[in-house]
């Protein structure tokens, strides 16, 4: 299997989807909703995963494809190739500010995953990883996460789970905030957790995440030696939803211990 070949073609039709979503923008979006009122799709989300999947398989047909969208197979297994897509990730953020939204794309080989992207699409700035090889923000290596203090850090958590909730214990996250140095939030999974493979962030947590959400990012995230589980401390299911933390490794045991603790 080459990966290089596998990695420049990839950066090909990331790159060439991200000017097509672009363009977009100049011609009337169609917005509906999926799960909720809150949970939105647009025509651009399906053009774009439609794109992608046509694009993989002229060039190899035996490759699977998990895209968000469900325009793909039916993945049951990471057995072979197999490409987990976002097309757009922060389509809220897509539809209200045209803004702050991402592709993000992991590629697994027998479950393992080699190759990690998360493009912001506006941007134009690509985070990418090959498993062992190292971590790049465009041209530029990522380096190794530096040790942080809780005290020092900035934690990537919507606001949501301050109050009651049935999923955390919400105290143990008040102080949590009154502890760190800050808190942010910003609408994409994959741009939260670019944001902690850079060191701009120094966790992101979310109580519900799916595959395409995170697939990239992890992958990313070895490469820098961020550490990326479920909220119980094991390892993502990456053919299912789960609750997802990805942190400093200073950081991250403490955050699990101490602050962020999901009811029995």
């Amino acid at each position: 299997m080459d990966l290089q070949q596998i990695d420049q073609f990839a950066k090909s039709i990331i790159f060439e989807a991200g000017s097509r979503i672009r363009d977009a923008f100049s011609y009337n979006l169609v917005i509906e909703t999926k799960s909720s009122a809150n949970d939105l799709v647009t025509n651009i989300d399906r053009e774009t995963e439609l794109f992608f999947i046509e694009k993989i398989r002229a060039f190899d047909p035996t490759h699977k494809i998990l895209g968000e969208e469900g325009m793909g197979e039916k993945v049951e297994s990471l057995e072979g190739v197999v490409w987990i897509i976002d097309p757009i990730d922060g389509t809220m953020n897509f539809v209200k500010q045209h803004r702050h939204f991402m592709i993000s794309i992991g590629i697994f080989i027998n479950g393992v995953g080699k190759l990690g992207y998360i493009f912001d699409v506006m941007r134009e700035d690509l985070f990418y990883a090959i498993a062992g090889e190292g971590a790049w923000y465009n041209d530029s290596p990522l380096r190794k996460l530096q040790s942080v203090k809780m005290e020092e850090s900035v934690i990537g958590i919507n606001a949501h789970w301050v109050a009651p909730n049935r999923h955390i214990h919400n105290e143990k996250v008040i102080e949590m905030v009154r502890k760190v140095r800050g808190t942010r939030s910003y609408g994409s999974a994959a741009m939260e957790i670019a944001f902690v493979v850079s060191g701009k962030l120094d966790a992101y947590v979310s109580m519900r995440l799916s595959p395409w959400d995170i697939a990239g990012g992890t992958i990313i995230a070895k490469e820098v030696g961020a550490i990326a589980t479920n909220l119980h401390g094991e390892s993502f299911d990456f053919l299912h939803q789960d609750t997802f933390i990805i942190a400093n490794p200073s950081i991250h045991k403490e955050l699990l211990e101490k602050y962020i603790v999901p009811y029995e």
